[in-house]
């Protein structure tokens, strides 16, 4: 049986050329690329040694010796945006994973099998929804201590629900379809037609929410370490070096200006990425625009 997949109809060098006609994808993409390659290279080379302090080198302007300047500590700062980069993307980018690998699963079992085991899962779904991971965070942190893992948990756990609603209305939406019933026809299990036929066809849409999620995961990433309840000193983060900026404005404003910058434009880059990935692959969402 011939596997119906919801994108535009030609190969795949077609779909390469599209990809880099469309402006969001091609900003979005050099943007993220960037990010990540900087991120890389923070393991293995930085300017400075970011659990180096040098008190006397402490909260210098930019100079061609510092370029993004220096904190309250001497550390340099473009060497802590370039280890807090691995470190929000390493944690945004497994919670999310967690979040794909718990929450699709459920939303296409919920979207199978309807019923009662439907409204238990979603119930169940908005319970967990109903704490962001702010407060999941405190919850753990409680538990567990501060610290980075437990950041991934508390983004993770809030992630699940939002693929869980997702997967399950992109399911719903194919179930009805003719190639499902022909499926269903032939005898293959609820299961099988989940993986071999719905997961494909929705595959799209949990891309470009991927996408959304893993700046989301940046952001909330960035505020958990604000509050302390993220990724613990000595490790740079670009939260925790807004935190420490906040009561030096004035003399060293560029202690904030860097970090707030980076999480800016990462953000920034993974929206229009998404975007451009959403009018790539889906044309009708361009239309209805």
């Amino acid at each position: 049986m011939t596997l119906h997949i919801d994108i535009p109809d030609e190969n795949l060098a077609g779909i390469l050329v599209k990809a880099f006609k469309n402006r969001s994808f091609l900003a979005g993409f050099v943007i993220t690329a960037l990010v990540a390659a900087v991120a890389i290279l923070s393991f293995f080379w930085t300017p400075y040694d970011v659990t180096n302090l040098v008190i006397s080198d402490k909260t210098q302007a930019p100079s061609l010796a510092h370029w993004f300047g220096t904190d309250h500590f001497g550390r340099d700062i473009l060497s802590m945006i370039m280890v807090g980069a691995r470190n929000s993307i390493a944690v945004a980018l497994v919670a999310v994973g967690i979040g794909m690998g718990v929450g699709v699963p459920l939303g296409a079992f919920a979207a199978a099998r309807g019923g009662f085991a439907d409204d238990v899962l979603m119930r169940l779904n908005d319970l967990v929804f109903a704490f962001p991971a702010l407060l999941s965070a405190i919850m753990i942190t409680a538990i567990f201590g501060p610290g980075a893992f437990n950041a991934i948990i508390a983004i993770g756990i809030f992630n699940i629900p939002v693929f869980a609603r997702v997967a399950r209305a992109g399911a719903l939406a194919i179930w009805p379809r003719e190639f499902i019933l022909a499926a269903r026809a032939a005898g293959k299990s609820r299961t099988l037609i989940s993986i071999e036929h719905v997961l494909p066809n929705i595959a799209t849409l949990l891309l470009v929410q991927g996408t959304i999620q893993f700046a989301l995961g940046i952001l909330a990433e960035a505020g958990l370490s604000y509050v302390g309840l993220g990724t613990q000193p000595p490790m740079p983060s670009w939260g925790r070096m807004l935190f420490d900026a906040q009561t030096r404005m004035v003399v060293a404003p560029w202690m904030a200006i860097f970090p707030g910058m980076a999480i800016v434009v990462t953000v920034l880059g993974l929206n229009l990425l998404g975007d451009g990935i959403a009018d790539i692959l889906d044309p009708k969402s361009r239309r209805q625009r």
